[in-house]
């Protein structure tokens, strides 16, 4: 079966499930959270990344290469609250022009008191969510590469659970000499096929734009992405000062909009031993205004180290005062044990 072929059919099956799920509300947001250091660095969304790295196919199923063969990336990430999550993924080369990998993605909320309806408590539980997920990526020219993620999502949340599917496709073209990339993707496409109780959740269906590059001999790689496409009002309320007398202000102008659907990044990519990573997510900044946010809401910062066997990475980023966000990536190249 050639790459055309499956993923017409991954998008015909997919929008078939998104479509018979469109009447209920959006969930499964932890879709949206990268396992990448290098792409949480580089503002949390990212799908233009070159770097010949496991990680740089996390959001982009386009980005997935023969170069990645026998690469085993593990990742770590303390989120939000009691929240933590894990994971690990394997890829592998299939034939001259095609790549595969598998991967299972882990998200634990941490443990929850439960109550009746009469507000006596029935102990305690651990709701979580678990991904497993499938690529496979192909060549189409000597710039263009296509590819496709399936995933299938288990959650469970005490007594009650869910099951649903979901599916990335992505294309990257990519001009070595100019070190142009610049990408699409569908995120997220599916819906569930086991529901909770009697209402369907959405998946949160994603269009996405990138680019990124570099010029002449700086050695830093500029990019922008654009997501959350499918809409383009993304209102948010202005606090003001923060004071009993002063009302929130729903922010809904051009420009807000414009700038809440871009993330800006820059990528330090002076020797391929080791990266730094900054971006700027204004989305970000602007959903946390209504908190004590802290200086560096909506940055976020990585640095990554790249010897022989492995390498590693870490990521960095503050929403606001009371939340600090860390991950953490360990990649071996196990070729490079065998060999």
């Amino acid at each position: 079966m050639n790459l055309r072929k499956l993923i017409s059919g991954i998008l015909l099956t997919a929008t078939g499930i998104a479509m018979s799920a469109q009447d209920g509300s959006i969930a499964y947001e932890f879709l949206n959270t990268t396992s990448s250091t290098r792409i949480y660095g580089l503002g949390g969304i990212n799908i233009t990344t070159i770097d010949g790295f496991l990680g740089s196919a996390d959001q982009n199923p386009g980005l997935l290469g023969g170069e990645m063969d026998n690469q085993l990336l593990v990742n770590y990430m303390r989120y939000l609250g009691d929240s933590n999550f894990a994971g690990i993924r394997y890829a592998r080369a299939a034939g001259e022009y095609g790549a595969w990998a598998v991967g299972i993605q882990y998200y634990g909320y941490g443990s929850i008191k439960g109550a009746d309806e009469n507000g006596i408590l029935t102990g305690e539980f651990s709701p979580k969510d678990v991904s497993f997920s499938g690529t496979y990526a192909h060549d189409i020219t000597d710039r263009l590469r296509g590819g496709a993620t399936l995933k299938m999502i288990y959650s469970g949340y005490e007594q009650y659970s869910a099951f649903a599917v979901a599916t990335d496709l992505g294309i990257n073209y990519y001009d070595e000499e100019r070190d142009l990339s610049l990408s699409f993707v569908a995120a997220n496409l599916g819906g569930q096929v086991k529901r909770f109780r009697d209402r369907y959740d959405r998946l949160p269906f994603d269009l996405r734009l990138g680019w990124s590059q570099s010029f002449g001999t700086l050695p830093i790689r500029f990019s922008v992405t654009a997501w959350n496409l499918t809409k383009w009002h993304l209102p948010y309320y202005d606090p003001g000062d923060g004071t009993a007398q002063t009302e929130p202000t729903e922010k809904d102008s051009f420009s807000s909009n414009l700038f809440r659907h871009l993330i800006f990044g820059a990528d330090f990519t002076h020797s391929d031993k080791f990266y730094v990573t900054l971006a700027y997510n204004y989305k970000t900044r602007t959903d946390m205004s209504t908190y004590s946010r802290s200086f560096l809401s909506g940055f976020s910062l990585g640095a990554g180290l790249n010897v022989d066997k492995f390498g590693i990475g870490l990521a960095f980023a503050q929403p606001h005062t009371g939340a600090t966000t860390f991950m953490v990536n360990l990649r071996l190249d196990i070729n490079d044990f065998i060999y």
